[in-house]
């Protein structure tokens, strides 16, 4: 699908009827109205994007892990951790041990992990599961704070990158969706894009990534700085932005979300990667998110910002900053829990319960 494509698919609201009697059905189930609190909010989001009432429990989740990293943390030295870590993780994912792929099990759900922009040679992991590395768009992200992120060819086919897995997945019978994310350095360029479409300082987003100590931050900090004065001009331009400040596993998360949502397809959000990609689809289409709902609240400053912007409030709030889309699979039981209480939750007339205005 190419840019053109995209200007002329515009995402549909999620079934504004399923959702009415969703909010209907809540009234009749036998309790007081109201008294499962947020609960019964998610179940009628999950009718309106199901497009029934009741809406049915969600029989094939997916994850896909995009997994990419980025310049900055080499040349700046905004991580805890080295580069190599991401190939070996992706190593761990393959080979089913990561807290991903246990929480997936747990939950039902498939994992698939895509090599976006790992800094290392393809053959790491070419020899084990080439399908991980064919869509590779390029070895690491630019420095944003010192040079673009991407070319404007990476940028398109990063993002369209994004698209295609999404329909692959859809296409495949996903009925929900979830974005993970993995890779070295990718909070600096998160970050970045947070600051710039939620018009936060760099400070104020700047948080402790993987762990790191306070010379590390004040160096994060300063490069987050630097490339949301690259950034700023590009701001009328979501997908330039991607391309000045992002990175290719950004990019292609913002690509996956927007169309997820043009396929009405939910998406449990998962922490501040996975956000600042959502906010970029947001800017390019503002309906796109009511398709998303936000899984937790990382322990990241910037994440609570980015989900502020988006007028999303999260389910779980647990302090975590793995990534990885753990935080949205850890949400999923409490989604599938709502929606087993409108659908099987008996009425007041099948109970032969009074109600208060019996």
């Amino acid at each position: 699908m190419g840019e053109g494509d995209l200007a002329r698919i515009e995402v549909s609201l999620p079934d504004e009827t399923a959702r009415e009697l969703a909010t209907a059905r809540q009234l009749k189930l036998t309790k007081p109205a109201g008294a499962l609190g947020r609960v019964e909010s998610i179940s009628i989001w999950a009718a309106g994007v199901q497009g029934r009432c009741p809406p049915r429990p969600f029989s094939h989740p997916r994850v896909v892990v995009f997994v990419g990293d980025h310049g900055v943390a080499r040349t700046v030295g905004t991580s805890a951790y080295p580069p190599e870590v991401t190939s070996q993780m992706v190593l761990n994912f393959i080979n089913g041990g990561a807290a991903v792929n246990v929480l997936a099990r747990q939950s039902g759900a498939a994992v698939k992990v895509i090599d976006v922009s790992v800094d290392c040679d393809l053959d790491y992991v070419a020899a084990l599961r080439p399908e991980v590395a064919q869509h590779r768009i390029r070895r690491g992200s630019g420095s944003i704070d010192r040079e673009d992120a991407l070319t404007e060819s990476e940028g398109a086919a990063a993002f369209e990158l994004g698209q295609r897995i999404a329909d692959e997945e859809i296409d495949s019978g996903a009925d929900l969706l979830i974005a993970g994310d993995m890779g070295i350095g990718n909070t600096t360029p998160a970050a970045a894009l947070i600051g710039l479409l939620a018009s936060a300082d760099a400070a104020a987003v700047t948080g402790v990534g993987t762990g790191i100590d306070d010379a590390t931050w004040m160096r994060k900090c300063a490069a987050v700085r630097d490339a949301m004065r690259r950034g700023r001009p590009s701001m009328g331009d979501p997908r330039k932005l991607l391309q000045v400040v992002g990175g290719a596993d950004l990019a292609a998360m913002a690509g996956f979300l927007l169309q997820s949502a043009i396929r009405r397809t939910p998406v449990i959000l998962d922490g501040t990667i996975t956000t600042a990609a959502a906010l970029v689809a947001d800017r390019l289409d503002y309906r796109a998110k009511n398709w998303w709902i936000a899984g937790h609240q990382s322990a990241e400053p910037a994440h609570a910002i980015a989900l502020k912007r988006l007028d999303m409030t999260a389910l779980l709030d647990y302090q975590m900053r793995l990534g990885e889309g753990t935080g949205a699979l850890l949400a999923l039981p409490i989604v599938q829990s709502a929606i087993a209480l409108l659908q099987q939750m008996a009425t007041f007339d099948e109970a032969g319960v009074s109600d208060r205005d019996a």
